[in-house]
């Protein structure tokens, strides 16, 4: 499964019956929600990282992109626009773009 395969996947579940799908559950809950459930989510991935534990980082940082995607679609934020800020910014160096910022 790509990114894409996921995004897609979430944006239909948008529509769905939030009794029948954990996405469209969290969705109908709103941003504000979704936002804090990639928080949660991003701090499992933090403390993990920190033990060292790779099977654990892995699953959480999945977790993270999941949360993360579902976040942008409580937006209408699509990967694609968030794709192309990222090739906006391939060339160029990471300390220039933040002093840029």
């Amino acid at each position: 499964m790509t990114l894409d395969d996921l995004a897609a996947i979430i944006a239909a579940r948008k529509t769905a019956d939030p009794e029948s799908s954990w996405t469209a559950k969290l969705l109908s809950k709103g941003p504000e929600k979704c936002a804090e459930k990639f928080g949660e989510e991003a701090v499992e991935a933090i403390i993990e990282a920190v033990k060292g534990d790779k099977d654990r980082l892995t699953s959480e940082a999945a977790d993270v992109i999941y949360h993360l995607l579902v976040m942008l679609a409580a937006r209408d934020v699509r990967l694609e626009d968030v794709m192309a800020e990222l090739a906006r910014r391939q060339g160029t160096s990471g300390i220039a773009e933040k002093a840029s910022r």
